[in-house]
């Protein structure tokens, strides 16, 4: 739309009338006649030298032109400018990031899908996650993977095309055959230190137990509490497994909560499907909407027409004195 940054100063549009009746005409004093006797004459006459007032007579073009310009020179003083729609920027006010168990034991095929198929681990675990990130698009997301060690795979980033690609290309047993879940929360932490998202969350997925780590998971657990971290714990696999293989629930449960998150188990792929909703629900969309409208400055057009106006009534006052002294010239020499 257009609007004036000052249209008070369009008030100021009678100001010429309110002169013109307010204010005598100018005056200036002159002699009548240049004559050295001037003196002796009005003596002679009787009568004595007065004033009178010289009024500049305008004419009609002058009279419609004055009014025009006036009037553009005050809309150029108002400053008019077109206010273009508004421009909005999403600034992202959670930091969300992923960390897959990807030891081999992902590889194992016991995860169900709706239809009763047998899939492994891994690619249940694939199509649920993406699905997940399909669902945050104003969140920052990241994605480790952790095996005998954590691996950044993707920042955090609000690319989440980059964030899917990775995932897709995880294979299970790609950062090592064992689980390494404290070491995992300790990269975590380091990738949460220059966040400045308002929150940040965890979401560890595992299928074992930690057998790999050099820092232990509740001591990783206190040090992401005192950075503000939220943990959210899901386990999948067998419990009743032994060695690499067995799920430790207690731990998983203990690390949720010492970070105020959640725990959760998952026996197949619609019970994942399932945390990933919820969690989709308690970690709701929060982000800050910015949102400005580009002005365009239009002074330079009214001012422009001035300009043109004033030069267009010189050149026409010029052509026309011109012809009448060239009509003159002609007269004078018939």
């Amino acid at each position: 739309m257009y609007t004036l940054d000052y249209p008070w100063l369009l008030l100021l549009l009678p100001v010429p009338i309110l002169v013109w009746w307010l204010l005598p005409p100018y005056r200036e004093q002159t002699p009548a006649v240049r004559i050295p006797f001037f003196d002796d004459i009005t003596k002679a006459a009787g009568i004595d030298a007065s004033e009178g007032s010289v009024v500049p007579r305008a004419n009609l073009l002058q009279k419609i032109i004055a009014p025009i310009c006036w009037i553009l020179v005050l809309l150029a003083l108002a400053r008019p400018q077109f206010v273009e729609p508004p421009i909005e920027k999403t600034e992202p006010q959670r930091d969300l990031l992923l960390a897959l168990d990807l030891s081999q034991s992902m590889d194992t095929k016991d995860f169900r899908d709706p239809q009763g198929n047998v899939h492994a681990r891994v690619d249940a675990v694939k199509t649920v996650v993406a699905d997940f990130i399909d669902k945050r698009p104003n969140d920052r997301l990241g994605l480790i993977a952790f095996g005998d060690a954590p691996y950044p795979l993707a920042p955090f980033t609000m690319d989440h095309g980059t964030v899917r690609m990775m995932l897709a290309d995880t294979l299970p047993g790609m950062a090592g055959p064992r689980t390494a879940l404290g070491d995992a929360i300790g990269l975590s932490i380091k990738l949460f230190e220059k966040s400045q998202a308002p929150d940040k969350v965890l979401i560890i997925l595992t299928d074992g137990n930690d057998t790999a780590s050099k820092m232990a998971p509740e001591r990783a657990a206190d040090i992401a509490k005192d950075s503000h971290i939220v943990i959210h714990t899901i386990g999948i696999g067998d419990p009743n497994a032994t060695g690499e293989d067995k799920l430790d629930p207690a731990t998983l449960e203990k690390i949720a909560k010492t970070t105020g998150g959640r725990n959760f188990f998952g026996g197949d792929q619609t019970a994942l499907a399932d945390i990933y909703t919820l969690l989709d629900q308690i970690t709701p969309a929060n982000q800050k909407t910015l949102s400005w409208q580009p002005r365009l400055e239009l002074f330079y057009y009214p001012l422009g027409a001035v300009v043109l106006l004033v030069l267009a009534y010189h050149l026409l006052m010029w052509i026309i004195s011109a012809n009448a002294a060239r009509r003159s010239d002609r007269e004078a020499q018939a």
